[in-house]
């Protein structure tokens, strides 16, 4: 189905971003933010669903597909959500349901702690909370394990290696090439600085900072950011829904892409938003 949904570039006052684009552009937008091992294209089946309803944009995050890297190759969460705000500007959104998915949960929660008219609403999937809050030597000792594996392994073998642990032992063959195409497509650069955010970043410390409405996601047999954590960072909302969901790991829109579907219509009903 990609071909469907080719490769758009915008122009931001932070420099290019690339997306991919379905639904009519009057319509109520729907934004989708991937995890540090993937990209646009992992949206595929949102892209699908969600286009006769919605104007859906999956953006490539700075150093990913065709966007531009940050200044900074030590950036945090705010530098991000800028980059994500300038992409919202130069495609006239006014307001948005965001989704985000695992490193892309820590880009959302800063947009919503320090731009809440942005948002319609927040859905969370597997939502990585990053080590913000942890130990100095620990966060460097995360960081520095990430960045040696890519050094040694680079994007094809990285995705040989870790893409079978972003699923559960049932997925299909066809959800682990989705998976594995998008984690060999990486980029070392945009990878380390996607790296710094991680183990910098704290959800939890700008979910406290959005009282909006909030729907969190979890596969039950998510391995990398398991269900107990999820549900703290759910906690941490004023006003947030947690779900499990039976069956997949952590790319569970990749794996499960009807179950979490349907999450996501049956919130943005309640929302009035569809």
């Amino acid at each position: 189905m990609l071909p469907d949904f080719p490769h758009r570039i915008a122009t931001t006052r932070n420099g290019p971003i690339g997306y991919r684009q379905s639904g009519s552009p009057n319509g109520q937008t729907l934004v989708l933010l991937h995890g540090i091992g993937s990209a646009s294209g992992s949206w595929v089946h949102q892209l699908q669903r969600f286009g006769n309803h919605f104007r859906v944009i999956a953006w490539d995050a700075p150093g990913y597909g065709e966007s531009m890297h940050l200044a900074s190759e030590n950036p945090d969460a705010g530098d991000y959500a800028d980059a994500l705000q300038g992409l919202l500007d130069a495609l006239d959104v006014k307001d948005c349901l965001l989704v985000a998915q695992s490193l892309g949960a820590l880009v959302a929660c800063r947009l919503a702690a320090t731009r809440p008219q942005a948002l319609a609403g927040l859905v969370l999937i597997s939502p990585a909370n990053g080590y913000g809050r942890a130990s100095a030597a620990l966060r460097d000792a995360r960081l520095q394990a990430r960045l040696k594996a890519m050094d040694e392994l680079g994007p094809q073998g990285l995705a040989e290696a870790r893409a079978h642990n972003l699923l559960s032992a049932q997925a299909t063959p066809e959800a682990l090439a989705l998976v594995r195409e998008n984690m060999a497509a990486l980029d070392r650069r945009g990878h380390a600085q996607a790296a710094h955010l991680l183990a910098g970043g704290s959800a939890i410390d700008d979910a406290h900072c959005y009282a909006g409405p909030t729907l969190v996601l979890c596969g039950s047999e998510d391995r990398v950011t398991p269900p107990a954590d999820c549900e703290l960072v759910a906690k941490a909302f004023a006003q947030a829904e947690f779900r499990v969901l039976p069956g997949p790991g952590h790319a569970s829109y990749v794996e499960s892409p009807d179950q979490v579907n349907q999450a996501i219509s049956e919130f943005a009903h309640r929302l009035g938003l569809c």
